[in-house]
């Protein structure tokens, strides 16, 4: 593993070296105050004192110079401008070429200066949270709030890049205005909309687009899906990206991630009713509904597996399985047989493609929408979850036609059944299969290209500043620790072959996360599996009223991800919204239980719904 200290100083622009945050000093003194506090050398106090100090210095020795470099991009730009003001009184064609040639060569100044800033935000970021890792204080939250906020802030001028925006509007505008729009005389600020069909423009609007690293919803929720993206990606990457998205693709993604929702929770209302018709016990739905969870283990392995090589035939084997799943789902009740049930569920549970679904977000849809595309499969997930239960309540009715019985037990497979069908036919017309020569022929390039002496800023802009790779318990945000060599690095462990040698690469912090996930998804499956059970015995409920019950539980997903990720996330630290949700949820649980009064409505329908929500914070 590279260390982040190292990767800083490849990137570094050569001209521009000193002017960098000096992030191996620093690692070296939260090391020399960890030690001095052991020792009883240093109070606390002081290490905040100086390390706060420190930093500032930091900063401004930044700022100073992204000001300083603002102002000769300001001049520079004021220049070209008089002579773009020359050019629309007498026009000539050449100058005009030349002159668009100087406005990208200032986009390409301007792209230096946001590749220097966010190298020094991203330094900052990991430069204090290994101070609050090292000495378990809230310093950022500290720091943060107290230099953000105030009317002299020079941490605004780093982590919100005040003033860049006018450069950056200034470039923008001026490209627009000299490209040829068929006697468009249209500003930029008068249509919004108006595609800049620039290179230069579309690298600073990905730069722009990465430096604006702010928590919003849906920055959350891209995190919820798992969907992850690294913090520098290559404007090469990118422009791969645009010509592998297709738009229908995505959607017919989203759609499988919502069908296949609805396909998981539409029986959970009637699964102890289908159950007890087969001759099994009512809580043998348990196991109906459980079916498809277990089967997902298997699926998602073969599918990742597959999705290196395919999105199209993954989809379609999906479809197909999926389709089969249900129709015997739905024939079970004709041919009395509870093994007929379950080998259906199982069927549907072989046909998750959700590992297919979250690749072709990461790997086919652009970075610029990267964020949206994310949001929109948790949507479609939390969708599927409310519509799924509410379809079921709709399904009341008794018919036959020939020897097959339509109720309320059967109508969900044969409603999933063709839904599934229609995918399919929609699959087979709309899907584009992402062009994998692109990257073929890419790779193919830089493994056969000559060595050449590129300018640190080219290095920077294509290769990622972090990469993924194992990280040390102690330093857990990819740094290790300074040893006093100016270049760091860790012997990468060799990548594992079997789940045993995996399970023993995994820190303890991670081990634990792994056993609370399995904890609240364990105990969300009881509350959704057994609540037609416990409602029926209770209350004397009707399926009508557990699946409006198990849909309004479905709604709250969206609500609880806004909260959690636009402000309990930025108010608490993960580790305090963990505990509280963890006791919140076992006060859920403990409150469910029938112990001494007499069970009601509002017992149960609040210990679900405060089981349910917490279980989806902690998630």
């Amino acid at each position: 593993m590279v260390a982040f200290g190292k990767k800083l100083k490849e990137r570094q622009i050569q001209e521009w070296q000193s002017y960098y945050i000096n992030y191996k000093l620093m690692k070296k003194k939260v090391k020399q105050y960890a030690q001095q506090i052991e020792v009883g050398a240093q109070d606390r106090r002081h290490v905040l004192k100086d390390f706060s100090r420190m930093l500032d210095n930091q900063i401004e020795k930044i700022v100073l110079f992204l000001l300083e470099q603002q102002g000769l991009l300001a001049s520079r730009l004021a220049r070209l401008r008089e002579q773009h003001d020359a050019l629309l009184q007498q026009p000539d064609i050449s100058q005009m070429t030349e002159l668009r040639e100087a406005y990208r060569a200032a986009g390409m100044d301007l792209l230096k200066l946001l590749f220097f800033v966010e190298i020094n935000a991203i330094g900052l970021r990991k430069i204090l949270k290994k101070f609050d890792k090292r000495f378990g204080y809230r310093f950022t939250d500290y720091y943060v709030k107290t230099r953000a906020n105030h009317p002299y802030s020079q941490l605004q001028q780093v982590f919100k890049h005040v003033g860049l925006g006018a450069v950056v509007g200034a470039i923008s505008r001026n490209l627009h205005e000299l490209q040829d729009h068929q006697g468009s005389y249209l500003s930029i600020y008068d249509e919004p909309a108006l595609p800049l069909q620039d290179p230069v423009v579309d690298s600073i609007k990905a730069a722009v687009d990465r430096l604006s690293n702010s928590t919003n919803f849906l920055n959350f929720m891209a995190q919820h899906a798992l969907i992850m993206q690294e913090e520098l990606p290559s404007p090469v990457e990118e422009h791969i990206d645009d010509q592998k998205y297709h738009f229908m693709s995505l959607l017919l993604n989203l759609a499988n991630t919502f069908l296949y929702m609805v396909n998981t929770y539409i029986i959970v209302p009637t699964a102890d009713d289908y159950s007890m018709s087969l001759g099994a016990a009512a809580t043998v739905c348990g196991i109906v509904i459980g079916a498809m969870a277990i089967a997902q283990v298997f699926s998602s392995v073969y599918f990742s597996a597959w999705s290196n090589r395919s999105y199209f035939k993954p989809l379609v084997f999906s479809s197909i399985v999926l389709f089969i799943g249900n129709v015997m789902y739905a024939l079970a009740y004709d041919f009395s047989s509870i093994a007929v049930l379950l080998i259906g569920r199982l069927f549907c549970g072989f046909g998750s493609a959700r590992a297919v679904n979250r690749r072709y977000i990461s790997d086919c849809v652009p970075l610029k929408i990267r964020m949206q595309a994310s949001a929109g499969f948790v949507s479609a997930s939390a969708l599927g979850m409310a519509c799924g239960p509410a379809l079921a309540g709709l399904l009341q009715t008794n018919f036959k036609i020939y020897k097959l019985t339509f109720n309320q037990n059967t109508l969900p497979g044969w409603i999933m059944a063709v839904a599934w069908l229609f995918y399919l036919v929609w699959l087979c017309i709309s899907f584009k299969e992402p062009s994998r020569d692109i990257e073929e022929n890419h790779t193919q390039e830089e493994s056969n290209a000559e060595p050449v002496d590129n300018s640190a800023l080219e290095k920077g802009l294509q290769q990622p500043l972090l990469i993924t790779s194992e990280e040390k318990p102690e330093d857990e945000d990819g740094d290790q620790e300074y040893d006093g060599s100016d270049e760091t690095s860790e012997e990468s462990h060799p990548p594992a072959n079997s789940i045993r040698s995996a399970y023993r690469l995994l820190t303890p912090s991670v081990k634990v996360q792994l056993l609370i996930y399995f904890m609240l998804k364990y105990v969300m499956e009881i509350l959704l599996s057994e609540s037609s059970v416990v409602t029926t015995y209770y209350f004397g409920w009707s399926t009508g009223a557990v699946a409006i019950f198990l849909a309004c539980l479905g709604l709250t997903v969206l609500p609880v991800n806004i909260i959690v990720g636009s402000y309990i996330s930025n108010m608490f630290e993960d580790r305090q919204i963990l505990l509280a949700s963890e006791i919140m949820v076992c006060i859920g649980i403990l409150f469910s239980f029938h112990v001494f009064i007499p069970y009601s409505v509002p017992q149960y329908v609040c210990s679900g719904l405060v089981l349910f929500v917490f279980a989806e914070v902690l998630e």
